[in-house]
């Protein structure tokens, strides 16, 4: 028996809201609160200024992710692992396999603090420059996954619902952005762009 491909089409407001470049005003909205957000978040744990105003003294303050030795980040594992936050019938951590990786994390803290920090400036600077966004929204939801997983609800949620939509929308919502250029030229993994693609060498004459 031949095999038989069924196509359904997908609604009209969808094919426009993920593909048509009208629907990119929408997408720049959420890339740069997103973005904001991300990039407000790594600059805080950078200069040790978390939860504060932007800001930048002549040298990183010793709070910094970069040189607290991974203090802050052990301190919160420790925090989400505790049994006031994992025992009860209301505990936010149910999953013992989650906390054994929290446990991970917390005796790793030094590198992981750094790569963390540096990756949230990253992800921000990508959704606000509109760089490789459904990329930077796929590590921002990961990161909102991993808070929300931790029993940190708070606004992890939403960010995590406006990242998926933004990778849904990965081929329109960077193109008020660098990736109008950077997508047809470098392309995705299932297809090449146009600096990516081989060219065909040329025949030999006759």
């Amino acid at each position: 028996m031949q095999a038989r491909t069924v196509t359904f089409e997908e609604p009209g407001f969808a094919r426009w809201l993920f593909t048509s470049t009208q629907a990119a005003w929408i997408w720049l909205v959420v890339r740069v609160y997103l973005g904001y957000v991300w990039l407000h978040a790594g600059w805080g744990k950078l200069t040790g200024s978390e939860g504060g105003i932007w800001s930048w003294s002549t040298s990183i303050d010793k709070a910094s992710w970069l040189k607290d030795n991974g203090a802050a980040l052990k301190g919160f594992t420790q925090f989400v692992t505790s049994p006031a936050m994992t025992s009860g019938p209301n505990a936010a951590n149910n999953f013992g396999w989650y906390r054994d990786f929290l446990h991970w994390v917390g005796t790793n803290a030094s590198w992981i603090a750094k790569v963390v920090t540096i990756g949230e400036i990253l992800i921000g600077l990508g959704l606000i420059l509109g760089a490789f966004t459904a990329i930077a929204a796929f590590f921002g939801a990961l990161l909102n996954l991993t808070f929300g997983m931790s029993g940190i609800a708070g606004v992890n949620p939403l960010f995590f619902a406006l990242a998926v939509l933004l990778i849904l929308a990965w081929r329109n919502a960077g193109w008020i952005g660098l990736d109008r250029w950077l997508l047809p030229a470098l392309g995705t993994p299932w297809q090449r762009g146009e600096r990516t693609r081989r060219k065909q060498p040329e025949p030999v004459g006759a």
